[in-house]
């Protein structure tokens, strides 16, 4: 990768809980909660500039959902595509592999779950311990390669809180 990758980070937006009603974890949704508090985020994204060329998702319902309410969110209307690799329980290795096959652009969005998130911008800015994103919240690093040891640099990592409050301007 010649040019930089500006790469953000998502953590899926507000699901509904585990129990009784989801017993299949893969399948649990955004709450409707979830729903308005991430479109609105996504709002103060596009406050902040950001322009994405291709989402990438883990294949649970939750981040679909939340992969598709930032691609109708941002202006390009990037595309979504889904990532076995995002999903709970991959090797970081694996996730960075897969990456480097995939990534031929230089603006992409990841849409995944915590720990593996706080996990991979760890891991790609060189950090000793695990980033926190909350549901909903976004981080911004620039790769010059998906290898392991600190190849990126953190530009910024926003709670939704504050997107939201970004988009009431």
């Amino acid at each position: 990768m010649a040019t930089p990758c500006k790469l953000y980070l998502v953590r899926h937006a507000i699901a509904a809980r585990r129990g009784p009603e989801w017993p299949d974890d893969d399948t649990r949704p955004l709450t409707a909660q979830g729903v308005a508090r991430f479109s609105e985020a996504v709002v103060g994204l596009s406050w902040l500039g950001v322009a994405v060329d291709e989402v990438f998702t883990s294949p649970l319902v939750r981040a679909v959902q939340t992969a598709e309410l930032l691609a109708v969110g941002l202006r390009d209307r990037p595309p979504v595509t889904v990532l076995e690799a995002l999903s709970p329980g991959w090797e970081l290795e694996t996730i960075r592999e897969r990456l480097a096959k995939v990534v031929k652009r230089r603006r992409i969005a990841l849409v995944g779950h915590e720990p593996g998130l706080g996990e991979l911008a760890a891991d790609l800015i060189g950090a000793g311990c695990p980033l926190a994103f909350k549901k909903g919240g976004v981080c911004r690093i620039d790769v010059s390669h998906f290898r392991s040891g600190g190849a990126g640099m953190l530009c910024w990592l926003v709670t939704p809180k504050i997107l939201r409050g970004l988009a009431r301007g």
